[in-house]
């Protein structure tokens, strides 16, 4: 049977929730919620098992802080023996517009620490990624607080609607392959 790692990126602790640097804790909860699933609190992460499609997917949420993921990520990897291309990590990106996702076999971190941290542990950025634009739209040297604020109102039912088209790309990806989904997602601007 076909494994798969569905990793949403976040920092454990409520005055994080609903932040825009937790939007891939976000994600995966709503993938896992839809599926039936519940996480449990594991090794270095809250993790839920579901099976999708025939399918085993891990889905992680690690509980190191954002800086320090990639400690999960490896450490599930390995775990669960799961190949890299049927990984997928679920990310905020300020280089995309909040009407944006894209979808991506490979890919630098960007400067996402997240990503530095996942990069640095398995040895390659060659592993799937989901980024979730939420936009740049804040003053010069004020990304910190921008990526760790909240939503505000007018941008919340455009967000549950890109949560709600993620799940399906990570449906798609376990289904169909990331070069199905990437075809089939990556054009579409949520209004």
């Amino acid at each position: 049977m076909s494994k798969f790692l569905i990793t949403g990126l976040g920092n454990i602790g409520s005055e994080y929730a609903n932040t825009r640097h937790n939007i891939g804790f976000d994600v995966v909860h709503a993938f896992v919620k839809k599926h039936g699933g519940d996480f449990i609190n594991g090794r270095l992460a809250y993790v839920a098992e579901i099976k999708y499609r025939g399918k085993q997917v891990v889905c992680i949420c690690p509980t190191t802080y954002m800086n320090l993921s990639g400690k999960a990520v490896k450490y599930w990897v390995d775990k669960e023996k799961i190949a890299l291309d049927h990984s997928l990590t679920i990310l905020d990106e300020v280089a995309l517009p909040i009407e944006k996702v894209r979808l991506r076999p490979g890919g630098s971190a960007g400067g996402h620490n997240g990503l530095k941290s996942i990069q640095e542990m398995l040895g390659t950025d060659q592993y799937p990624k989901l980024r979730f634009g939420i936009g740049n739209n804040y003053p010069k040297g004020m990304q910190a607080d921008f990526v760790l604020g909240k939503w505000n109102k007018a941008e919340e039912p455009l967000v549950l609607k890109k949560i709600a088209l993620c799940v399906d790309i990570i449906e798609s990806f376990i289904a169909n392959g990331i070069n199905n989904a990437m075809n089939a997602f990556n054009n579409i601007s949520v209004e």
